[in-house]
């Protein structure tokens, strides 16, 4: 994945977590952005970063966000990993 369909695909991902409220609160409260920070960062690749990171921990909004964005849920992975630089986080 080329570095603007990830920085786009981060953007989407972060409008479609913006429309789910007992989403974005919890994304706001784990992260400490507010709403204002949600505009100014959302260029910030390593803020795009954290939000793919927030999609990413939970199976059930992989597959929700993926099928609303009618993207594979590998994508977003994809995504994640070209934003964070190939910084994937292995918790096992």
């Amino acid at each position: 994945m080329r570095q603007e369909n990830a920085h786009t695909l981060a953007l989407q991902t972060l409008g479609w977590l913006v429309s789910r409220e007992e989403l974005i609160g919890a994304f706001l409260a784990n992260s400490g952005a507010s709403a204002d920070d949600l505009r100014a960062q959302a260029s910030d690749p390593d803020f795009l970063a954290g939000v793919l990171d927030h999609v990413l921990q939970d199976d059930q909004v992989v597959l929700d966000c993926a099928q609303d964005l009618g993207v594979q849920p590998e994508a977003l992975m994809q995504a994640r990993a070209v934003l964070g630089r190939g910084d994937l986080r292995h918790w096992t």
